[in-house]
């Protein structure tokens, strides 16, 4: 598959956990939610690692690798906190959204520091994403 239909395929599981984490937040710490959510990723990853026999590549991960695989853990348990406390506290129609603001973030990083272009087509995407976002955050 294209890089295309993974990225679609992700599209829908995201749309999935915040309408699911929703649900399943209603009631419960978010902090509590978070850890129950983290768990079972851990171990459905780690199945298909090993399913897939691609645990034994652990060995060869660089130093440099580690560190930025584990800063991006950091900053994915930090997302996922403040994602559901955002989901206890305000509706998924106007979380979620916001949340996609990441995209705008991630391409002005991605231009920022990792020398990707940016071109006046993406910065007028990133334009309408911003103000999708704040325009369906703010609609009642």
């Amino acid at each position: 598959m294209s890089w295309v239909a993974w990225a679609l395929l992700s599209a829908f599981f995201a749309a999935a956990t915040a309408l699911l984490a929703k649900v399943g937040v209603s009631g419960v710490d978010p902090n509590l939610a978070t850890a129950i959510r983290t768990t079972v990723v851990v171990l459905f990853t780690w199945a298909i690692a090993i399913g897939f026999e691609a645990h034994s590549g652990v060995a060869t991960i660089g130093g440099r690798s580690w560190l930025f695989l584990v800063l991006s853990g950091i900053a994915t348990g930090l997302s996922w906190l403040c994602y559901f406390r955002a989901l206890q506290l305000g509706p998924a129609s106007s979380v979620a959204p916001v949340d996609k603001l990441s995209v705008v973030l991630v391409i002005l990083g991605a231009w920022l520091f990792l020398g990707e272009k940016l071109s006046p087509l993406k910065i007028g995407g990133v334009s309408l994403i911003a103000a999708g976002a704040a325009i369906l955050a703010l609609a009642r």
